[in-house]
């Protein structure tokens, strides 16, 4: 009977996260978004502040650009750590989101980043191991006519040199790929654990979404990376990239108040719109 008891408590506990997972689902797909139609995209933001997104309270804004949308995607870079209000304001953005990882000491991309051709970051090695890549240099995004492709990048850490592409963008870990949600391992500083996260994602029929979710106040928790994948996966997202969070989580629209600033970034620890970090590098749209 010992056998059966403790059969019957998996599928109890199955039942459980299946019944968590579609409340998510529900709650985030009919939520009352607040919604502004822009030139060529679309902003959504929602507050979830009853305890009613991964059973914690969030804040998550989401542009869309349609298949059909005029506008572009881009990458920017400063030398020195700049936020993103500065990096959008500098090359006349519309909208941009804080993109891949940097030492903050150093300010220089440790993914990495090639802007108009030119190498402007590698994907920094491993103590015990430098041919192959970081746990968060496994997802790659290539710009193609200001059109995001995500794919996966050949473990060898300097494999983006033989891409053609003129722009190209590594960060990771890809959250979803071909519609299915990628395993994530058990880490729990930077996976399990509840952060500010940002990323990139694109619907089967084209439309591309940059995504962020504020985190590390009462008013907005953040998510673990499996709750983040969860919710790129409910906002329809066949492909996804995670990028760098934390500090770093920053959504810009042009002629919104606080500066643009559309989310609350929280290098102050506070909820909102004064802890803008200075971040390596941007994807923007023009």
């Amino acid at each position: 009977m010992c056998w059966l008891s403790c059969w019957l408590a998996v599928f109890a506990l199955l039942a459980n996260v299946a019944q968590a997972q579609k409340a998510d689902s529900l709650a985030i797909v009919k939520a009352r978004w607040q919604v502004d139609s822009l030139d060529g995209m679309v902003l959504k933001r929602m507050h979830f502040n009853k305890k009613n997104c991964m059973s914690s309270n969030q804040y998550v804004c989401v542009i869309e650009l349609p298949a059909g949308s005029p506008r572009r995607l881009a990458f920017t870079y400063e030398p020195q750590r700049t936020p993103t209000t500065a990096h959008a304001s500098k090359h006349a953005a519309l909208a941009a989101i804080n993109g891949s990882y940097f030492d903050m000491q150093l300010h220089n991309p440790i993914c990495y980043l090639r802007i108009d051709g030119k190498e402007l970051g590698v994907n920094t090695p491993q103590a015990s191991d430098s041919l192959h890549r970081k746990y968060y240099q496994y997802g790659s995004l290539a710009l193609r006519d200001g059109r995001p492709l995500i794919f996966i990048p050949d473990s060898a850490r300097l494999a983006e040199r033989s891409l053609p592409d003129a722009n190209i963008m590594t960060a990771g870990p890809l959250l979803i790929h071909k519609g299915r949600r990628m395993p994530l391992r058990n880490d729990k500083t930077f996976v399990t654990s509840r952060h500010n996260r940002t990323a990139i994602g694109v619907r089967q029929d084209g439309t591309v979404l940059l995504v962020t979710v504020d985190g590390r106040t009462k008013e907005s928790e953040g998510l673990a990376l499996s709750d983040f994948s969860a919710l790129l996966h409910y906002l329809g997202c066949c492909e996804a990239l995670n990028l760098d969070g934390g500090g770093s989580t920053t959504m810009y629209v042009k002629g919104f108040p606080h500066g643009g600033l559309v989310n609350h970034p929280s290098d102050n620890g506070r909820y909102d719109f004064k802890g803008e970090r200075g971040v390596s590098n941007c994807i923007i749209v023009k």
